[in-house]
């Protein structure tokens, strides 16, 4: 089982330590003994350039794809495989091309608690519309097929649907890559939400290509190279 979830600020929630992924059928290494510790109450920025392995790296974070060598805790604990979809509930990963489902953005909202992992939970619609007030959009939205959806419009409906799951950490690659400035706003409003209504118990890792954005949005900077990752620590802002 994983540990309870309540935290306090500056404890570890996820250390990662001597991290390695060896290329399939290959020796190359994709990441190589990355070591990082990231603690309630911290926003971080991972920075690298394309190709350096930072979708891989959250991937691996988040128990999507699996490593060769090191270890990963959650609250000191090791993450057993049973203990995997709970892990998942409160380590979400956000990608930067979500998959919308058939039906309307209410619909999509509405999936995870048909899993059964949620059955004992129910969609609160008045929470949702209290969240879209924040980003300028009318119950209406709700109704919007998602077919028709434009890409930060998708980006939302995924925030939102991971978001009412109450997740501890969050980690999100690239959400706003490509997204115009309304949307990417609406993203940036979202998360900083979020993380204010439980700023001392939650965290955040945020993979942008924006100088400019990294010091609005995070608190710490990691750089990945080519697999490795730096020693990071808190940047000016």
């Amino acid at each position: 089982m994983l540990p309870a979830p309540a935290v306090e600020s500056g404890t570890s929630l996820l250390a990662a330590t001597g991290l390695g992924r060896r290329a399939p059928g290959g020796t190359a290494w994709l990441l190589q003994d990355v070591s990082l510790s990231i603690s309630a109450g911290e926003r971080w920025a991972l920075l690298g350039p394309s190709g350096s392995g930072k979708t891989l790296l959250l991937r691996t974070l988040a128990r999507l794809d699996p490593f060769d060598t090191g270890s990963l805790n959650w609250r000191g604990g090791p993450v057993l495989p049973g203990d995997v979809p709970e892990y998942r509930h409160q380590v979400l990963y956000l990608h930067q091309r979500p998959t919308m489902f058939e039906g309307t953005v209410e619909d999509n909202l509405r999936v995870p608690f048909l899993l059964k992992r949620h059955r004992a939970r129910m969609f609160d619609r008045l929470a949702t519309v209290e969240r879209l007030r924040l980003l300028a959009r009318d119950e209406s939205f709700l109704t919007r097929n998602a077919a028709d959806l434009s890409g930060g419009e998708s980006q939302i409906v995924a925030l939102l649907r991971g978001l009412q799951l109450d997740p501890t950490l969050l980690l999100l690659d690239e959400p706003t890559a490509a997204l115009d400035s309304e949307a990417s706003q609406a993203i940036e409003s979202l998360v900083s939400d979020w993380f204010a209504a439980a700023p001392h118990d939650r965290a955040y890792v945020w993979v942008s290509h924006n100088a400019g954005q990294a010091r609005r949005m995070t608190s710490h900077l990691l750089q990945i190279q080519e697999g490795r990752v730096e020693k990071g620590g808190r940047h000016a802002g």
